[in-house]
């Protein structure tokens, strides 16, 4: 298991075609060897597992990455409804990829891993 910081921008979606570099996530969350979510580290550090939205021109956001049951990951910000991540457990993280968050509209968006960064040190505090 190694903590990791993994940065999620923007796909291609209608409002932006191109998608975009400056809408998305910086996520600081455990991987195990494959580089899925690592439930069990998460739950022996859940205070490491944090989240930023960064939005265009809008201050970024920090919140934290919450587990809720087998499958079910949430970005929480302190809102009464957090943004579900369908199949996050499911997901390899590696730059590349893609996935989709439900964001508190109700709106699906799909991001793409653009890079993680393994921590130096395996058990420093992020």
């Amino acid at each position: 298991m190694t903590w990791s910081t993994i940065r999620m921008e923007l796909a291609r979606n209608p409002e932006f075609p191109e998608g975009s570099p400056h809408h998305g996530y910086l996520l600081h969350a455990p991987l195990d060897r494959a580089g899925r979510l690592d439930a069990t580290a998460y739950r022996s550090d859940r205070d490491r597992a944090v989240v930023e939205e960064f939005w265009g021109d809008k201050d970024p956001k920090h919140g934290r990455l919450v587990h809720r049951n087998q499958s079910l990951w949430c970005f929480s910000f302190g809102e009464r409804d957090d943004e579900a991540i369908f199949h996050f457990g499911d997901h390899t993280f590696s730059p590349g990829e893609y996935l989709t968050v439900r964001d508190l509209s109700g709106a699906d968006l799909t991001f793409r891993v653009t890079s993680v960064a393994r921590d130096a040190k395996p058990n420093s505090k992020h």
